[in-house]
């Protein structure tokens, strides 16, 4: 071989390894909708396995202190991407934000009130007169009007104290309040605090309220402008699910790995609460994260029929299909 051609072919090989400017890595803000939980395991499965990277995304984790406060993260920009309760999008559009769900997380509803196993507080219409604990932004605290109206309670006679997402389990052990609003799959979070047996779930999906939850949002002008990108990271994103789903010790190995204040026997408890919301047929047919129409088309008319709002969001305003990749589940092991 030529001497010239063969240092041509050592350099290419050489810039193969080290890794070729073509391929530079999109920087990408995303932001959680809490702090760190059991919940977002499939983002860090994502990053260690190098999903995002292969895409060309440079992805940047952040956390929030709830749906209402990632949704104004990537309303004004602040993130290109964000975590945030479905049900949340409808009164942040009706305010004025400019966002839509680009894809869905969990296909079940995990809206939930906790309260000590020896609490009065039996049914939903014995909230009256109580006290929550939630953070502003918190799922359970925007929506829990359209829930109470739902189920026949008068929301104007429940008041909230506002807490740290962290500060929940101490205000509901410390009883300065008679319930904390939720995520279901927070259970063994508090069980590890208030002791097994002693707390009691209020899931809102037991009393006919089942909308979807937890979705991926983007604000109007990325969708866009970076269509591709938004693609890419939904199919990586729906990547660390399916992983994490199929192997969930592989996936808590990760995530502990990648979180190493990760309390790993309370993640490991919450798990199958968390992926039995994403276990459906329509996750099965159609892949991770698909928008059915009638699903979030109901869950758009239950927020505008029971909040006052200013104007009341069409259901195509809320969401977009267009992005969505196909990234099936696959048999755990």
């Amino acid at each position: 071989m030529h001497r010239n051609a063969l240092m041509k072919l050592i350099a290419g090989a050489f810039a193969a390894v080290i890794g070729s400017p073509v391929y530079a890595q999109t920087p990408v803000k995303f932001a959680l909708n809490y702090q760190v939980n059991e919940a977002h395991i499939a983002y860090w499965v994502a990053l260690e396995k190098g999903y995002y990277k292969a895409k060309g995304l440079d992805v940047e984790i952040e956390y929030s202190k709830g749906s209402g406060d990632a949704i104004a993260k990537a309303d004004t920009g602040r993130v290109d991407v964000a975590l945030a309760d479905a049900m949340a999008v409808v009164p942040a559009l009706a305010r004025g934000a400019k966002i839509k769900i680009i894809g869905m997380v969990m296909d079940k509803s995990p809206l939930n009130i906790f309260v000590w196993d020896d609490s009065p507080i039996k049914a939903p219409k014995d909230l009256e007169g109580k006290t929550l604990a939630a953070p502003p932004g918190d799922a359970q605290r925007v929506l829990f009007k359209a829930f109470a109206e739902t189920v026949g309670v008068d929301s104007n006679k429940v008041s909230w104290l506002n807490v740290d997402p962290a500060a929940k389990v101490p205000a509901l052990v410390g009883k300065r309040v008679d319930g904390v609003g939720t995520y279901y799959t927070d259970l063994p979070m508090f069980e590890k605090g208030m002791g097994k047996g002693k707390v009691r779930s209020m899931r809102w999906s037991d009393f006919n309220f089942d909308p979807y939850s937890i979705s991926i949002v983007a604000n109007d002008k990325t969708i866009q402008a970076k269509p591709e990108m938004l693609k890419a990271f939904l199919e990586a994103s729906y990547m660390g699910w399916r992983d994490a789903l199929a192997n969930m010790e592989e996936g808590l190995t990760i995530f502990k790995k990648q979180v190493p204040e990760l309390d790993l026997p309370v993640a490991r408890a919450a798990m199958p609460m968390v992926f039995d919301l994403l276990q459906s047929k329509r996750y099965e047919e159609h892949g991770i994260g698909w928008i059915d129409r009638e699903k979030i088309c109901r869950t758009v008319d239950l927020v505008n029929t029971n909040m006052e709002l200013p104007r009341k969001p069409t259901c195509e305003e809320v969401y977009t299909s267009a992005l969505l990749p196909v990234v099936k589940p696959t048999t755990a092991h």
